[in-house]
């Protein structure tokens, strides 16, 4: 069955990093674009970066441009987000998605940004 699980989320300070994977698998992992949103509570989810499929081009949300980058490893089903220099307003649940013909979804993972 089709899975994406999320990882790497966690509490840290103002000014900190973490790296978020997220672990594909029951699906033919290079033929999606991938992307992570995110929601914070009260808020509708939202677009934070994205991929095509072979990793040749990237976007992001103004809000994170020049702090987290979006990469992907085909071979491991594996798509990452970086992210650096991070603030309190990042606080969300992180999500991964594949597109293509179908959305997935992954569960989520919690990311705190505070002090």
């Amino acid at each position: 069955q089709v899975q994406l699980v999320e990882s790497g989320g966690g509490l840290v300070q103002p000014g900190g990093s973490l790296r978020l994977s997220c672990a594909a698998s029951g699906f033919t992992f290079s033929v999606y674009r991938m992307s992570w949103y995110r929601q914070a509570p009260g808020k509708e989810r939202e677009l934070v970066a994205g991929i095509t499929r072979a990793g040749g081009s990237t976007n992001y949300a103004d809000s994170v441009k020049g702090r987290f980058t979006i990469s992907r490893d085909n071979a491991k089903k594996t798509v990452y987000l970086q992210m650096n220099s991070l603030k309190p307003e990042d606080t969300a649940v992180y999500y991964c998605k594949a597109g293509h013909k179908t959305d997935y979804w992954g569960q989520g993972t919690q990311v705190t940004v505070s002090s």
